[in-house]
């Protein structure tokens, strides 16, 4: 597994982590106790800007950064 983000919002917490899955990866924005969305990953710009835009969206809406 490998995290991309974590982002915070009062006392909820939000991850997008890349999985291997079967042959592939995939990528899932999670809670720690529920997936809210998996699906197929590459290391394809396209996915890899898709990531980043969902975390600029969140930002947005209030949630900040979670420091390491």
């Amino acid at each position: 597994m490998a995290t991309l983000w974590r982002l915070v919002w009062n006392e909820s917490r939000l991850s997008c982590a890349v999985y291997k899955a079967g042959d592939g990866f995939e990528m899932r924005l999670e809670t720690g106790t529920a997936t809210i969305l998996a699906e197929p990953f590459d290391l394809k710009p396209r996915v890899l800007a898709r990531a980043e835009a969902l975390r600029r969206s969140l930002k947005r809406r209030g949630w900040e950064d979670l420091a390491p």
